[in-house]
């Protein structure tokens, strides 16, 4: 008897979409990612990120807006349990404009806010539905800084001040795929 949660070969459940699946693998390439370099926004530690999808660029008025955008949001994340460290992604992609503020908080967990507007208009940045999560190539650098933060602040040793300048150096800037 063959288990009703499981596909055999060839067989996919209902809910799978091949040829949506089989498009976004013929689309699929790497993106461009450059870090700012660490800055202090609404009393958190930021690391800034661009990632750009391929003929886009962030801009120095969309990082602006992006750090503004992030300086409202982390104006109240005490509230939410911040612990001061935040990895902010600015990203050109093809369909439009992201910036995610990822924050790191209480009991290891993070908060994440997601922001989205047309390409090339940072002023008509607005909060994400519900429900939006990070991209793949967000994802991507996103993997890393949960990396750092775990390799050099909470397995870290020695005063919190070379941990916190050995999380903020420790950047990529590989291409995300």
């Amino acid at each position: 008897m063959t288990d009703p949660g499981r596909s055999s070969l060839g067989q996919h459940p209902a809910a799978v979409v091949p040829d949506a699946l089989l498009a976004l693998a013929d689309g699929y390439h790497a993106r461009a990612v450059r870090p700012f370099g660490a800055r202090t926004v609404a009393g958190h530690l930021v690391k800034p990120y661009a990632i750009e999808a391929p003929g886009r660029a962030v801009t120095d008025g969309g990082l602006d807006a992006a750090l503004r955008v992030a300086g409202a949001h982390l104006s109240s994340a005490a509230l939410r349990g911040s612990l001061g460290l935040a990895v902010l992604l600015v990203h050109a992609g093809g369909d439009g404009d992201y910036v995610l503020v990822h924050t790191w908080i209480e009991g290891y967990m993070s908060d994440l806010a997601v922001f989205t507007g047309p390409a090339g208009d940072p002023a008509g940045l607005r909060p994400g539905r519900t429900g939006l999560a990070p991209c793949v190539w967000e994802a991507a650098v996103l993997a890393h800084e949960r990396a750092a933060f775990t390799r050099h602040v909470l397995d870290g040793t020695g005063p919190l001040d070379a941990r916190l300048a050995a999380w903020r150096d420790d950047v990529t800037a590989e291409r995300a795929r």
